[in-house]
């Protein structure tokens, strides 16, 4: 244990680890200090001066407080603590004489710049900066960059604060962006006018503290206090990212990042927060039903009718998409299993073992990659899979872990040992036990037919290791359609054989096979409606609430931010108004009775933001599949994973756009 150190700020005696660095000592004591350059999650620059302060008895100018640690801070005469100094008449100055240099160049563009109402520069000139100008020379003008479609430049706004490149470098793990020049003539640029490689680029909009890198879809489109902000959680991958969904009137704006430390930390992959385009694109709207082969629109009344008629007395199975939240899946296993049918959630056909929580949803949480001396990555590609924890792997890295991969070699941003491609690699890896570490297993590994005896392999490996288990599930809906049981013994083969109804609830990755009735309950006209025979139009994640658990078992709550166009439902409302039709009304009439049932079936969903410490029964050992059956993983296409990114025009673009890139060929090749 550290031992703490006595420091007086603004003449408050408080104790801080002396590893801090001052700006972060004045914040414990409840001081804030300006800054623009500094950030907790990246390196230290030391370059924007404006969190300068005084430290007594040091020397006679102002200290940048983000750049010097509590430990170089000299004792008073007698041994008293060190004073530091945040508000006397050298700091006003110093921070005011930094701020007109700041704004010497930068130009008068607030009317017209999207930053405009959430800007630091702004709200700092307010808060530190003084009332006039002595500049009157020609202000200096920069070219703009193209770094893709996402991030708009302005770059005679930056202030050269280097955040983008420190984060691209860090966290993102790609070098397209530095700065070049001296002086006047320092640029931020992306070197040989490259667009940006990463599926995490949008997280510099975040960081930039002027206007030089804004929302290129959000551009001019609206101000922040037009904006209703609603706080929810993201669903297009099973990270369970905590974010923040605004709104203006119906329509969704843009979608940021919250901060969760077990979670996403403040990041989000780009997915995540670019594709609320395609909410608003390929909606269903209505119900339809099909006759003569044509979809012809229809009234509630009708569209009910003509499913609880298809349904009664019939074999029905009931599928469960990836994007469900629980209460809705819940509702429909209800309804399912209460007319003798089968309900399956695992559409991907993944191995995973029914009613054994530690082994489907692993025995480890997202937040001991931190602390992980070795991570074993076993069938999956983190940076398409989950990008934001594929971040943290690489902070992990950067601090000295031993990282190690057996699957598809792919660049991860990091540097990893190559174990292997195939099953051979992984008995082989069984036979060897390091120290406590951390496997991470993706679907890729668990969907073949031998996923069970892999998954067995990998918990038998982690206990000889004395490590923790983390499944990276690529489905949001997943891990909580398991909790509540929404499984069939065999699988989705199994859960379809016979079926002569199938009710598919936002499956769309799914081939159902010619014969079978099936009725289509989702937001978006995808694979799913095509093949229905009755369409049932439901509300897409940001429009109804609902319970999510993302990968590692953690319940979240997703709250409503807009609302479903047209005549289309909640999902939850949808099955209850069927069950009527049906006969078998469901016993609730609102989302809280609904939940209310949930949690005593399953009582741990009512922890929410807690991960739940798993219960993992052994799984009995099975042969793995051939020696040289290579591991496959499970995402093909980052940027077109489920409906709702596949009707977006901008996730189309860039899906082409990397596309191109992989294919493109350096003329020294």
């Amino acid at each position: 244990m550290t031992e703490l150190r006595k420091i007086i700020i603004d003449d408050k005696e408080i104790e801080v680890d002396p590893a801090m660095t001052l700006i972060q000592a004045c914040e414990e004591a409840g001081v804030e200090i300006p800054r623009f350059c500094y950030h907790e999650r990246l390196s230290i620059a030391g370059n924007c001066r404006m969190c300068l302060v005084e430290v007594v008895g040091g020397p006679p100018k102002p200290a940048a407080s983000c750049a010097m640690q509590v430990r170089d801070l000299r004792p008073g005469p007698e041994g008293q603590p060190p004073v530091v100094k945040t508000n006397t008449p050298m700091v006003k100055k110093a921070r005011e004489g930094v701020m007109e240099f700041l704004l010497i160049n930068h130009p008068l563009d607030c009317p017209i710049c999207d930053q405009g109402g959430e800007c630091d520069l702004q709200d700092q000139a307010m808060a530190y900066g003084v009332d006039f100008s002595r500049y009157r020379e020609p202000k200096r003008a920069v070219d703009n960059l193209n770094l893709g479609p996402l991030v708009g430049t302005a770059m005679t706004r930056c202030i050269s604060c280097t955040r983008c490149v420190r984060f691209t470098t860090e966290v993102a793990g790609i070098t397209q962006m530095g700065q070049t020049g001296r002086g006047e003539d320092a640029e931020i640029t992306s070197y040989l006018n490259q667009t940006l490689d990463s599926n995490l680029q949008g997280n510099i909009i975040d960081l930039c503290p002027v206007g030089a890198l804004t929302s290129k879809p959000y551009s001019f489109t609206a101000r922040p206090w037009e904006l209703t902000k609603t706080e929810t959680i993201d669903v297009m991958d099973a990270l369970g990212s905590n974010i923040r969904v605004d709104t203006k009137g119906r329509e969704v704006m843009r979608i940021m990042p919250r901060n969760h430390d077990g979670v996403n930390e403040e990041w989000l992959s780009d997915k995540s927060r670019f594709v609320w385009d395609g909410l608003r694109r390929q909606r269903l709207d209505r119900p339809y039903i099909r006759e003569k082969g044509k979809l012809r629109p229809a009234s509630w009344a009708e569209a009910l009718a003509a499913v609880s008629g298809a349904m009664k007395g019939k074999k029905v199975a009931g599928l469960i998409g990836d994007l469900v939240p629980v209460e809705a899946a819940y509702a429909l296993k209800q309804l399912v299993t209460g007319l003798g049918g089968n309900v399956e959630c695992r559409v991907d056909n993944a191995r995973l073992p029914i009613g054994n929580r530690g082994a489907y949803a692993g025995t480890a949480a997202i937040e001991d990659i931190d602390s992980a001396k070795e991570i074993l990555l076993v069938g999956t590609n983190p940076r398409n899979e989950a990008p934001v924890l594929n971040a943290r792997i690489r902070k992990a890295w950067a601090a000295g872990t031993n990282v190690a991969l057996i699957g598809e070699a792919v660049d991860l941003t990091y540097d990893y040992a190559h174990l292997g491609t195939d099953r051979a690699a992984l008995a082989a890896a069984a036979e060897k036990t390091g120290n406590g570490g951390l496997i991470i297993v993706g679907q890729g590994a668990l969907s073949e037919a031998d996923g069970e005896a892999v998954l067995a392999t990998i918990h038998k490996m982690a206990a000889a290791a004395g490590a923790k288990v983390l499944v990276l599930h690529t489905a949001a809906a997943r891990v909580g359609a398991m909790d509540i049981g929404a499984v069939t013994e065999g699988g989705m083969k199994a859960a379809l054989e016979g079926a002569e109804v199938v009710y598919n609830l936002g499956a769309d990755e799914v081939e159902i096979d010619a014969g079978a009735f099936v009725i289509y309950q989702g937001s978006h006209g995808d694979r799913g409606a095509h093949r229905a025979d009755v369409i049932l139009p439901g509300a897409a994640y940001v429009e109804e609430q609902g319970l999510f658990v993302n990968t590692e078992g953690r319940p979240q709550l997703a709250l409503r931010a807009a609302f479903p166009p047209g005549e289309a439902k909640e999902n939850w409302a949808i099955l209850r108004a069927l069950s009527a039709e049906l006969g078998a009304t469901q016993p609730w009439d609102t989302i809280a009775q609904l939940r209310q049932a949930l949690v005593g079936e399953v009582p741990h969903l009512a922890r929410i933001d807690e991960v739940i410490e798993n219960e993992y029964a052994a799984l009995e050992d099975k042969p793995l599949g051939k020696a040289d059956m290579g591991f496959v993983n499970a995402v093909k296409d980052f940027y077109l994973t489920n409906p709702i990114a596949r009707a977006s025009a901008l996730m189309a673009e860039l899906s082409a756009s990397a596309k191109a890139r992989r294919e493109q060929k350096i003329a020294a090749e």
